[in-house]
């Protein structure tokens, strides 16, 4: 029993090393992390194409001029499609980034769970 109790602390490290590409991994679909308001270039949308194919549109704002860049993505290359001026009137879905969301998302589950432990959820 005693080698058991020894090896707990290594499956514990193994399992937190484990955990880091998962956590990374989570982040990087929620859209966490390295598009913060102060940046040069922001993702707007995508639409996937197939596995490898896809169109992107990026924003660039240098200034008070705002442009978008409407890519095609490709598995080895990216080819520019049109360069436009970003329109003033963009949806809010669009306009905010999927951090606030996520956070939303987290505040109404902590409030669901915390609440009401009776209840279903619709």
């Amino acid at each position: 029993m005693t080698s058991l109790n020894a090896a707990w602390p290594l499956l514990a490290f193994v399992l937190v090393l484990l955990a880091i590409p998962l956590a990374l991994w989570a982040m990087k679909r929620a859209g966490l992390g390295g598009s913060g308001p102060g940046n040069l270039l922001r993702n707007v949308t995508s639409l996937s194409l197939s596995p490898t194919q896809k169109v992107m549109v990026v924003e660039m704002a240098l200034g008070s001029d705002t442009r978008w860049m409407v890519l095609g993505v490709g598995q080895t290359h990216i080819t520019p499609l049109m360069i436009l001026q970003a329109p003033a009137g963009v949806p809010a879905a669009l306009s905010q980034p999927q951090g606030p969301m996520v956070a939303e998302l987290l505040e109404k589950f902590r409030q669901g769970s915390g609440g009401n432990s009776g209840g279903s959820a619709a």
